[in-house]
């Protein structure tokens, strides 16, 4: 898996697209076009360049890596010691909104645009150095069409997942992912039990930290697991060969001894599909009999022209055509879905081999569900002496099941904690 500073950006990546601290993941497509903070542009000249490249948007939406322009300090820089007789009237920009657009029509860059706004700014100059500094980083951010395309990682995207829809991933902070990937003791070559509804973000955390060695089994509620934020990761095949995935509501069998497959529920997309296909064919039926059934009852002409026969029998053998083509359809789609099943039960024996060993080097849990009967019944496919962590966005129920865990026994070193974050304002390489 190529990384680091010198990856380098290839058709079919997935990709983040960077903008101060706004996010958004993609896939690097020739000739697609991507709308992002209200920009929309292409990414075929991207393609080639290193990630952490910073690029701007020209006209026609083409990307254009940024030169780096050093700006000159020859001179002093004039600031004001205070802004209290600063007057927000709005008559201070001598510019207008009709200047401005003018500028834009005429293909002038923001940064030439930034510095315009500056030299017609009647009260710049009289503004503190660090409001100058907000006032530029404002423009800036305005009319600078400026990217930043960075390289997928657990940081990035769940910083993203966490400011666009906080919701999906049960508000997990990336700060405490960390926590949970330290305290689990995830490393390559572990066996991994990974509980989680936060779209696949913990689990594609779990495997970038394990590198594709190993092997991690996903435990899932519903129809079938959730890994949208798992392919923004873009990792390479050979990671899902030892990614294993077991339905919640086959653990209890298994732990009874009880599990078999051939009760497998089938995916709800070929539900879908069978059941569409049972309708269309119904469909063709009725419409047939209907057509039968409105056959005029009155006398036919006793002479027929050559050519009604000849288009009567063109239908016909249209419709037997058009009949044998369906049934043929039919028949591939049946093996299909035959194939889909097969493959799918082989792969539940897999992960069900893997989980009655009862020896996984480690459980992770992050669900919207009560954590307590999870881990009670996840407990027991992990081997002794080995950590698990619990993540709820709620402290009532991981402080029922610490009570709960106390009173089980059989478990030490357990601690309950709550992780929080300080931002911190840095203004001239001194925080504040």
């Amino acid at each position: 898996m190529e990384g680091g500073s010198s990856a380098r950006i290839r058709e079919g990546d997935c990709a983040v697209l960077k903008r101060d601290e706004v996010f958004k993941a993609v896939s690097v497509l020739r000739r697609r076009k991507i709308i992002f903070e209200k920009q929309w542009f292409y990414l075929d000249n991207a393609i080639g360049h290193i990630y952490g490249t910073t690029f701007e948007v020209t006209s026609g939406g083409n990307l254009q890596p940024k030169q780096e322009v050093e700006e000159t300090t020859t001179e002093t820089k004039e600031a004001g010691t205070d802004n209290r007789n600063i007057v927000d009237d709005g008559k201070s920009q001598k510019l207008t909104h009709d200047d401005i657009k003018a500028l834009k029509d005429k293909g002038i860059k923001g940064q030439e645009i930034v510095q315009q706004l500056i030299e017609n700014s009647t009260t710049f100059r009289d503004k503190t150095e660090f409001a100058q500094d907000k006032y530029i980083k404002k423009k800036k951010k305005k009319y600078e069409a400026v990217i930043t395309i960075v390289k997928p990682s657990t940081r990035i995207l769940s910083t993203m997942y966490y400011a666009r829809e906080p919701g999906k991933i049960i508000h997990l902070r990336y700060d405490t992912l960390a926590q949970m990937l330290t305290l689990g003791n995830i490393h390559a070559g572990n066996k991994m039990i990974v509980m989680e509804t936060c779209a696949g973000l913990v689990l594609g955390a779990v495997m970038e930290r394990m590198g594709g060695y190993g092997s991690i089994i996903q435990m899932y509620p519903g129809g079938g697991p959730v890994r949208a934020a798992t392919s923004c990761f873009g990792f390479p095949k050979p990671f899902f060969d030892n990614l294993h995935e077991f339905p919640l509501s086959k653990v209890q069998s298994l732990l009874s001894g009880t599990f078999t497959t051939e009760t497998l529920p089938a995916d709800p997309e070929e539900n879908a599909l069978l059941e569409e296909e049972s309708n269309g064919l119904s469909e063709e039926k009725q419409t047939s009999l209907q057509e039968t059934e409105e056959e005029p009852a009155t006398e036919a002409p006793m002479e027929i022209s050559t050519t009604e026969e000849q288009d009567t029998m063109d239908v016909n053998a249209e419709d037997v055509e058009f009949k044998g083509n369906k049934e043929k359809e039919n028949k591939e789609n049946v093996r299909e879905k035959q194939i889909k099943q097969w493959e799918r039960r082989k792969k539940l024996k897999e992960a069900a081999a893997l989980l009655r060993e009862k020896n996984a080097d480690g459980l992770i849990v992050a669900s919207k569900f009560h954590p307590t009967p999870l881990l009670l019944s996840l407990l027991e496919f992990v081997a002794p002496s080995r950590p698990f962590v619990v993540y709820c966005q709620y402290k009532e129920p991981l402080l029922e099941c610490y009570t709960k865990l106390r009173e089980r026994g059989g478990v030490i070193n357990l601690k309950l904690s709550e992780t929080w974050l300080r931002n911190y304002q840095e203004s001239d390489g001194v925080n504040k």
